[in-house]
């Protein structure tokens, strides 16, 4: 069974939960890649058209959709509050980096031409996104995924990573994945210039 957006490689993974940390881990390599070419003070549009395009489509597309669609509506079924929960806080965050990813996209041309106004807006942009998503990762590992292995019993979580698998099949791109996981890779390579 082929995991397109799934990080646990070749081994099985046992929770659901393992399959989204190590998601977030793969998350964090680009998130620390941004970092380093914002900190370069170079708005490199190539760069950070492919960087959206992992955010938009690994991040958001097939990370979030799993906690969207799998794990958070099981998680409200077992009794964890949605509206004013925790469920409710991650979805809050899951739309704000969405704005802040489209005030990016929105002023990359603009920001990779040397417009001042438009340099400081990717910057900013990017910048919250970064924080916010690192923290965001931070409360759904230590907090929400422990909630998640405490109250999910084994055939639960089985149940989840199977509808994991079977939403990425449905998708129609097996190589989803390894796609993703190359351009996390590449990504990191451009920022640190290692080879």
């Amino acid at each position: 069974m082929s995991h397109c957006c799934s990080c646990h490689g070749s081994t099985v993974a046992s929770r659901a939960t393992q399959i989204l940390k190590d998601e977030h881990r793969v998350i964090e390599g680009v998130l620390d890649s941004v970092e380093q070419m914002l900190r370069s003070g170079r708005i490199d549009k190539a760069f950070f058209t492919s960087a959206l395009d992992f955010f938009r489509n690994f991040a958001d597309g097939c990370h979030h959709h799993k906690e969207e669609d799998e794990l958070f509506p099981v998680l409200e079924a077992a009794g964890v509050p949605k509206d004013g929960g925790p469920i409710g806080c991650m979805l809050n965050e899951h739309e704000q980096g969405r704005r802040l990813l489209k005030r990016v996209s929105e002023n990359l041309d603009g920001a990779a031409g040397g417009e001042p106004a438009a340099v400081a807006a990717v910057q900013t942009a990017a910048g919250d996104y970064i924080s916010m998503l690192r923290f965001h990762i931070q409360k759904e590992d230590d907090v929400l995924f422990n909630l998640a292995d405490q109250m999910l019993s084994e055939a639960q979580q089985k149940a989840m990573i199977e509808a994991f698998d079977r939403a990425e099949q449905h998708n129609g791109d097996p190589g989803k994945h390894e796609r993703y996981l190359k351009l996390a890779d590449s990504l990191r390579k451009q920022a640190f210039g290692v080879g």
